[in-house]
């Protein structure tokens, strides 16, 4: 099977040493930005689905696999959304498409709010707590735990019980790969899920937006859709059925039936 990978690269931007995983080279741009504990190889089979029509680039956001991370990093949101931004500057990449999962789609929408200037942006089930709202669905410990088997070296059974309805191929993926994720950097976004308005942000999100919800999950509910459609009517929502927060994993065909309207996929 022929593959639309290039290369994995290394740059100097915002201040750090961003890692990325280049797919495709033939159309737009498109700055793909991972979820929590998603190391940017993690995402190579959905990028390799998306370089058929796009230049695509997939970034370690910091602390994750091979970008950056030390005890002296900022992983707060501003930084992180920052890096979107600057990784853009330096690889020239004029206006280019944006595509978060989950804090990679915070991420996005804050890179806006600072003036980050994108194309198209496609946010993938962000969650919407923060401050005075519901807490996300998810535990941190969920993701304490996990790491910590990953660091000890770990096997597909140990992680099977996090990832229940996951391929092998799919969990092995991530046995390799999980302990790249530093536990500051984890705790911190975690944290910030709850600490950080993002709400406020959104009436900045000017460009082409959607806004992609799992049919399971409760990360997005219909009460959440109404008030972000309130803030902006320019963001178009849609909904994955026989999905929960991952939504690629669960439904491959339908993950890019939703993204269908908005990129050539």
């Amino acid at each position: 099977m022929n593959s639309n990978f290039i290369a994995g690269g290394n740059i100097h931007a915002n201040g750090i040493r961003q890692h990325y995983l280049h797919y495709g080279g033939d159309g737009p741009p498109l700055i793909l930005v991972p979820g929590i504990t998603s190391p940017a190889i993690t995402w190579g089979f959905v990028a390799e689905r998306l370089a058929a029509n796009h230049d695509v680039y997939v970034i370690d956001v910091r602390g994750r696999g091979l970008s950056e991370s030390s005890p002296l990093l900022d992983y707060g949101i501003d930084a992180c959304a920052d890096d979107i931004s600057s990784f853009a500057a330096a690889l020239n990449l004029e206006t280019p498409l944006v595509l978060g999962h989950s804090m990679g789609a915070r991420h996005i929408i804050r890179a806006v709010a600072r003036g980050g200037v994108f194309g198209i942006a496609l946010l993938i089930d962000p969650p919407l707590s923060g401050p005075s709202r519901r807490p996300y669905p998810a535990k941190l410990s969920w993701y304490v735990e996990s790491m910590a088997l990953a660091r000890q070296g770990v096997n597909i059974e140990a992680l099977r019980s996090f990832t229940p309805t996951w391929t092998d191929q799919q969990i092995t993926l991530r046995a390799e790969w999980l302990h790249t994720c530093d536990e500051r950097a984890v705790i911190t976004s975690f944290e910030g899920f709850h600490k950080d308005d993002i709400h406020g942000d959104l009436v900045a999100m000017t460009m082409p937006t959607l806004l992609v919800g799992a049919e399971r999950g409760d990360v997005i509910r219909d009460e959440d859709v109404e008030e972000i459609q309130t803030l902006n009517r320019n963001i178009v929502f849609t909904r994955v059925p026989n999905a929960g927060h991952m939504i690629p994993w669960d439904n491959f065909d339908g993950f890019f039936d939703a993204l269908s309207p908005f990129l050539d996929c």
